[in-house]
């Protein structure tokens, strides 16, 4: 379990684990991304390393590797029936971090249930249903559940109900592709009437370090300890939309969100000290953020 006020002071994240598995020699398998290195055992020891290195370089939390363990992507690659061993594993996986790192808190990670960067427009029951099957096989490995880079206020609203019965606190992870509303029209503001006692703060989560600065003063307002997850890619809204992109690609998201040179280790820090000074305590990463950019961000300690 995790003190309610564990983000009341400045903690680090960790960076983006499926662009810092491919990038570490993962070979791409469809659109499995992270998953691919829970399917294939020969992958289990480079996801744990992988963990391991945002550790020793300042993270005092992990997420899961589950982004891409919703029933639906891997439906679209014919693996559904490892579904359980899947999430399983991966909890299993991030727990082992534990023997060398006793402090470190795990994150079980609760993706989207459906399309990425795009809010989730099924009924609410069969939301809940998902993220609950999802967030029970991840309840005994876990600190809190992490709600990552989800789109609509709903999907929050399904995500907290989901995970009542196993009575551990929630971290909000919201994601804004551009501008200063979510992918569902929402502002970020409409979230306060759905956290309860049990909500450990607000992240903007794979956003661009702008994005965030455009959106500073309504999560400062929002009277929870709030922070971010940058990423480095070009953009989280390609033009065909995320899902058709990637089912045309050969595996890395890189190839049509791009990767942004500018946003180097020591740029990244930058960011993060100036949201810090105004504020921010949960300070990470996303995608094509590594160990290198987390070192620098953990400095600021």
């Amino acid at each position: 379990m995790i003190d309610l006020d564990f983000f009341k002071t400045t903690r680090i994240l960790d960076g983006g684990m499926g662009q810092e598995l491919l990038a570490s020699g993962m070979k791409p398998n469809g659109t499995l991304w992270s998953a691919n290195a829970v399917l294939k055992e020969e992958y289990h020891q480079l996801l744990l390393d992988t963990h391991s290195n945002f550790i020793k370089a300042g993270a005092e939390v992990i997420v899961t590797a589950t982004f891409t363990m919703r029933r639906k992507r891997l439906r679209d690659n014919s693996v559904e029936d490892k579904f359980e061993y899947l999430n399983q594993k991966a909890g299993e996986i991030a727990f082992e971090t534990k023997k060398d790192y006793p402090n470190v808190k795990i994150a079980g990670g609760l993706p989207p249930q459906n399309l990425t960067y795009e809010a989730d427009e099924r009924n609410e029951n069969e939301i809940e249903d998902n993220l609950n099957e999802q967030a029970k096989l991840l309840d005994p490995f876990i600190d809190f559940y992490y709600f990552d880079v989800l789109s609509s206020v709903k999907e929050f609203k399904c995500g907290i109900k989901a995970i009542k019965e196993f009575n551990k606190p929630y971290l909000i992870g919201i994601h804004i592709s551009e501008g200063t509303k979510l992918p569902s029209g929402e502002k970020i503001s409409e979230i306060k009437k759905i956290l309860d006692k049990n909500a450990l703060g607000v992240m903007l989560s794979c956003v661009s370090p702008e994005t965030y600065e455009q959106n500073f003063d309504e999560m400062k307002s929002l009277g929870v300890p709030f922070g971010f997850k940058f990423n480095a890619f070009q953009t989280t809204k390609p033009k065909g939309g995320y899902t058709s992109n990637y089912g045309k690609s050969k595996g890395n998201p890189n190839e049509f969100l791009g990767q942004r040179t500018d946003l180097n280790p020591i740029k990244i820090a930058e960011y993060a000290k100036k949201f810090k000074e105004g504020g921010a305590t949960i300070l990470g990463g996303c995608c094509e953020t590594r160990p290198s950019h987390i070192r620098e961000i953990a400095k600021l300690k």
